[in-house]
């Protein structure tokens, strides 16, 4: 679940903010038995605002999200909130009108805020059946889902590359296979997590032996697993610092994560309109995995601005005109 991933630290100098009206304003967002706001025509605002959850690669998103729609004929803004207890309301209300999420994670997040903290999970390792369950779930809240591309942000293990290759690893069933013991650099929820230490261990049959709570792909997990004390550390698809410790990520073969795919997610009433799906949906055809850790990447190492690194990004794409 991508709520227990690590975040980078804002780069809150580099968007421009709004003020924060949010908790008051946006408490309520539109009524579910308010069926007017739901079945209304699709909106196509002149303006719209685009929101970030304030970490890297969600900066990055909502960069290339507003240059798109400039281009196409929007006049845009981007507001920082961190918080998607502040952001998911202010999407529903209008004040932020498009916003770039994670299947999975989302389709969960509604789930609870829907039918309860205790209610059984809806996203799933099927992108078909999350985007079902997502859409289903974010209508009825006047929000529109639009397709996903190829670009997934998942939970990932990685190990040192000598290990992998002493032990002849590409995926975690060769681990599980191998019956090495494993002691895994994690966030401290992996011990009950599904996703994690009972899904390594039901789904894979590795011998996770302990767990070591040093956070999910924190710079203190992934030392942890370069130094040896640790043999495995949980990440994610698109960690940008890999390389630098010496890591690499062993293939999820059995698909044990769930599809946190990127999708943008609109106002209905604002931002549904075809013209914003078909400007942001553009991205689809280019946008991978890969792509997206190199842009975290020339962010967080080589302290490029998310701005510049999205507008480099969709130059090169033949995205945006120069």
């Amino acid at each position: 679940m991508r709520a227990l991933r690590r975040r980078a630290a804002a780069k809150a100098v580099l968007l421009p903010l709004l003020p924060l009206f949010l908790v008051g304003a946006c408490s309520g967002g539109p009524s579910l038995e308010n069926q007017g706001a739901v079945t209304a025509p699709p909106g196509d605002s002149k303006h719209l605002t685009i929101g970030t959850a304030g970490f890297t690669e969600s900066d990055v998103l909502a960069q290339m999200y507003a240059l798109l729609l400039k281009q196409a004929g929007y006049s845009t803004e981007i507001l920082s909130v961190a918080n998607r207890e502040l952001y998911e309301p202010a999407l529903e209300s209008g004040q932020i009108d498009v916003v770039p999420e994670y299947a999975a994670t989302f389709a969960d997040w509604l789930n609870a805020k829907t039918n309860g903290a205790k209610a059984p999970p809806v996203g799933s390792p099927d992108l078909d059946a999350t985007m079902k369950a997502l859409r289903g779930l974010a209508a009825p809240r006047g929000l529109t889902v639009l397709d996903p591309g190829r670009a997934v942000d998942q939970n990932a293990f990685a190990v040192t590359a000598a290990y992998a290759k002493q032990h002849r690893l590409k995926t975690l069933s060769d681990l599980g296979a191998s019956g090495l013991k494993v002691r895994l650099a994690a966030g401290d929820e992996c011990v009950q997590r599904p996703y994690c230490e009972p899904g390594l261990k039901k789904t894979y049959g590795i011998d996770v032996t302990a767990v070591d709570p040093k956070g999910v792909g924190t710079t203190q997990s992934k030392k942890a697993v370069q130094d040896g004390k640790d043999q495995m550390v949980l990440t994610t698809t698109t960690d940008a610092t890999l390389s630098d410790f010496g890591l690499v990520l062993l293939a999820d073969d059995k698909h044990l994560q769930n599809a946190d795919y990127i999708v943008p997610v609109v106002n209905r009433s604002r931002a549904g309109s075809e013209r914003v799906a078909k400007t942001l949906g553009a991205l689809n055809s280019v946008l991978t995995t890969q792509d997206l850790a190199s842009m975290n990447e020339q962010v967080d190492s080589w302290r490029r601005l998310p701005q510049d690194v999205a507008r480099s990004y969709l130059e090169s794409k033949g995205l945006l005109k120069g």
